[in-house]
This record gives structure tokens, sequence and C-alpha cells, in this order.
């Protein structure tokens, strides 16, 4: 990975493999993958920082303008163009095997305040979504017909390219953004506990950062008497919207106002 890629890697630790690789998951297996492109970098928060971290983030990798008090949980992986092979990810829907298992969550795509096509389930434990490929399976926004879309929505749709990649993992819930903009992401395990202030993650091309701690969301306890101004709370969904960002640091103060976004509606049987 040094010689390759990040000259100023410094520590294994830093490094977290991407669950596409055949060796992701296998403890003391017959081999260990070396590819730099089946890995992600981690760079954790500058304070408190986690086991795991030995640097602080470059400018450029932190969330946007917020203070140290809120940058704990946060982490991203720094990827340029992985190797990814679109063929790779199996449709969530039609896997004759997915049928099988339980769904972990549902997808929705928005456009401003209008749903746009059906509930994406998800069995697999990673899915695709995307704008429009030549090849590969997952849920593909650029066939979600609307009639009448705004110039703005136009744009954005334009953007979203190859997506994001979503993947169930031991730990949680990680999105890895495969386009060449900017998305941005809310979860309730990425706000500070109690906290009435909105925090929205800026996750560049290339990172990915853990949109959902199962650990940590059976230990917050939020009080029935928070009054979100942007609609009901969930604490099971994660919105992610694509190129245009919201909230307190932005023009757009509700996801809403966003021209295109997701929520990712997780079950709550894990």
């Amino acid at each position: 990975g040094k010689l390759f890629r990040w000259p100023d890697l410094q520590h294994p630790a830093e490094l977290k493999p991407l669950c596409e690789c055949q060796s992701f998951g296998v403890a003391d297996g017959p081999t260990v993958c070396c590819n730099p492109y089946h890995f992600s970098r981690l760079c954790g928060p500058e304070s408190p920082p986690p086991p795991y971290s030995r640097l602080s983030p470059n400018d450029e990798q932190k969330p946007l303008d917020l203070s140290d008090s809120t940058l704990s949980y946060t982490e991203t992986e720094a990827t340029n163009s992985p190797n990814v092979t679109p063929g790779d990810f199996s449709d969530a829907s039609t896997s004759p095997d997915a049928v099988k298992r339980s769904h972990w969550c549902n997808v929705a795509y928005w456009e401003h305040r209008t749903r746009v096509g059906r509930l994406y389930t998800v069995y697999e434990q990673s899915v695709s979504i995307f704008y429009d490929l030549p090849q590969g399976n997952g849920f593909c926004l650029g066939q979600l017909n609307l009639d009448n879309r705004s110039e703005t929505v136009r744009r954005t749709r334009s953007k979203i390219g190859y997506g994001i990649l979503l993947s169930k993992e031991p730990d949680g819930v990680w999105a890895y953004n495969r386009s060449e903009h900017p998305i941005f992401v809310n979860s309730p395990t990425l706000d500070i506990p109690n906290c009435r202030t909105l925090i929205v993650r800026k996750v560049m091309p290339g990172y990915s950062i853990k949109v959902f701690d199962y650990e940590k969301s059976c230990l917050l306890q939020h009080t029935a008497e928070l009054d979100y101004a942007d609609g009901p709370y969930d604490p099971n969904s994660v919105r992610i919207s694509f190129a245009k960002g919201w909230g307190p640091c932005y023009s757009r103060q509700f996801i809403t106002s966003c021209p295109c976004w997701l929520e990712i509606l997780l079950s709550s049987n894990r």
C-alpha cells in the first residue's frame, strides 16, 4: 500500500480490507491478499482517537467546519479508483439464494420530497447503488422514471455515476463513495447522543464511512421529547445525499431540499 498508493502510510492498522475481496473476514486463511486496491484507508478523528488511529486526517479529509467534539466516530477510507468489477455485485432482489434469507435493509430513492420508484430490498451482504452502468447488478437509479424533473435534479443525477457501495459488516454498515463527487451522510450513530444539532458528514470520492454502528445504536438512549425539525426521528434510518449537502453548514436545511438522496431503512433484526 505504501509503495503503490499511500507514501505516508505508517502502520497496517490504518488499513481496512474491502468487503469484495475474497480474503475479507477470513481469519488465518491459507492466503493473504496484498492487492493495495483491495484495501481502504481509515482516517480517525483528531480527538479522541480510536484505538486503530495513528495519524490525524488531512484537512481535506475532515468533515466540514465542525468542532473537534463532533469528529468522533468518523471513519473514512482513501482509495482513488479501486479495482472493483461491476459484475462482482449480485442483484439483491433476484438472487435465488436471497429469498431464503431475511433482508437487512430497504433502500428508498428520493428527489426532493418525492420518492421515486419502489423500495429496494437488500438481502446480500453488499449492494451497489449507481446511476447507470453498462454491466453489473444492483440498484440502478438511472432507470427510475419521473415526469417533469427539474433541471437541478437532472444535473445532480448526472453526478451519481458509480454511486456507492453499501455493505453490512460485523462492526456495522459501511458506505463507500465510488462516484466522482462527494456524498453527504447523516445517521443516528454519527450524531452526538442527545444533541439537537444535526451532524452531516461529507464523504469525498474514494472514501468510505461507517454509517451505522450496531453496538453504539444499542447503547444510545434517545429521549422521546427531541423535536427534529426535518421530520420524524427513526433510530434505524440512514440518509445519504448525492453531491449536495444539507444541515447547519449549508443553504439547504433539510434533506428534502436535496435533489437526489437515499433513505437506508435498516432492519431491526440483525
